[in-house]
């Protein structure tokens, strides 16, 4: 019987929403394991930075865990990526899923170790009454299976090769001053929720100023961008940055906030091939 261990780096977690989470996977014949920080509370986010680090280590280091989920977003992940001992993860390799906030971690996680990270579903979010599209988007990436994503709109046309990174764009600017962008091409994926169109366009012009960034995305594939201020400055502001970066740019993919998403494994090698993109 597989073993999931269930940390709380970012904000804190609602009881009845995990305990409904717990038995959709114990459903599934999985056991459970849980950081001792699960239920803390410090303002806004899930107990002390210390006690989330301590767990991250500890669940990497436990042998009897084999995948390790997020119980939710919100807010502080990026407190901790730069007190992570790296090594140490490098040497205990495992799944680590997550989304929004956690994106930092991800992102990081992979920049720092080389192990494939998972933009997916959480416990609290997700899980404690998942739809079907998102199981099996979830169980079909962690079990390594290829995988085909389907856009439906196309911003700039062409094709690309690249690991596959991202995540919650906010997040990922969020890193800004940190060494990690992935130093090989890659097609990069983005969603966000609640920002207006100049944000998203700011964010945005944050990662084309980066060499690293400009010079390595070679193709844009986007998700959801939920409760945007004005629909059309969005669509107009994607058709402007495709034609400023000269690379495909395809939307329509779910990767969101939404009830159903995918799960994106981080750092596999994809291909975009006009409106559908493959993760090898």
């Amino acid at each position: 019987m597989k073993t999931i261990g269930i940390i709380a780096p970012s904000g804190g977690v609602d009881e009845n929403k995990m305990n409904n989470a717990i038995a959709f996977f114990e459903n599934c014949g999985y056991k459970i394991k849980f950081a001792k920080n699960i239920f803390d509370k410090k303002r806004y986010l899930a107990g002390s930075d210390k006690d989330k680090i301590d767990e991250i280590h500890c669940f990497f280091e436990d042998s009897e865990i084999d995948m390790i989920i997020s119980a939710r977003g919100g807010y502080g992940a990026i407190r901790l990526v730069s007190q992570l001992n790296y090594d140490l993860i490098k040497n205990n390799p495992k799944p680590f899923i997550g989304f929004s906030d956690v994106t930092a971690l991800l992102l990081m996680i992979y920049k720092k170790t080389g192990i494939i990270t998972y933009h997916g579903p959480m416990m609290t979010s997700d899980f404690s009454e998942v739809s079907l599209f998102t199981e099996k988007s979830f169980f079909k990436a962690i079990n390594n299976e290829k995988l085909e994503f389907d856009g439906n709109k196309i911003y700039r046309e062409g094709d690309a090769k690249g690991i596959i990174w991202g995540g919650n764009l906010a997040t990922v600017v969020s890193l800004c001053g940190l060494d990690f962008i992935p130093s090989e091409d890659f097609i990069f994926f983005a969603e966000d929720l609640n920002e207006p169109v100049y944000k998203i366009d700011k964010m945005f012009q944050q990662l084309i100023n980066i060499n690293q960034f400009k010079n390595n995305c070679k193709a844009i594939v986007l998700g959801d961008f939920l409760n945007v201020d004005n629909s059309e400055w969005l669509e107009e502001y994607f058709y402007e940055l495709a034609d400023r970066l000269e690379i495909p740019v395809v939307s329509g993919f779910k990767i969101t906030h939404d009830r159903d998403k995918i799960t994106v494994p981080i750092g596999k090698k994809s291909v975009l091939d006009g409106k559908s993109l493959f993760v090898l």
